[in-house]
């Protein structure tokens, strides 16, 4: 049983059912967050984590492992206002980004050696692995 019913005939449909009805709003809970692309590339020495963030500057990031999980985040707050010339408020702008990125990092590798830098839009991690765990080159083994 519904407490507030819907004029079937009125020509003027619900603003809120339409929205949430038709998908025009999206997932409350993203709003202002964005994923940025990643790249992972394995190689004989490392694990290669490639973000692409570009306009950020190295102190916009918090990368942090905690167990196996390497999370990189990061948070933009910008807050524009202008004032006309008598005082009196005129605009006020503000914006919100974030994004928050996890990954679990398998047991073959060197935490302690982990390294990031960021250089020309892009946030670079390097995850060294464990001698142990890189491959050893094919030998023959002679028989005797």
């Amino acid at each position: 049983m519904s407490l507030i019913k819907r004029n079937q005939d009125s020509w003027l449909p619900s603003i809120f059912e339409d929205l949430f009805n038709e998908g025009r709003l999206a997932d409350v809970s993203n709003f202002g967050s964005t994923l940025p692309a990643v790249n992972i590339k394995e190689t004989e020495n490392d694990f290669q984590v490639e973000v692409a963030v570009p306009g950020k500057k190295k102190e916009d990031f918090t990368i942090e492992l905690d167990q196996n999980v390497l999370t990189i985040s990061s948070e933009d707050k910008n807050e524009k206002e202008e004032t006309s010339e008598d005082g009196r408020y005129t605009r006020k702008e503000f914006n919100y980004s974030s994004f928050k990125r996890a990954f679990t990092l398998p047991d073959t590798v060197e935490q302690e050696k982990i390294e990031a830098v960021y250089n020309d839009g892009v946030l670079n991690i390097i995850v060294p692995k464990r001698e142990e765990s890189k491959q050893k080159p094919k030998r023959m083994i002679a028989v005797s």
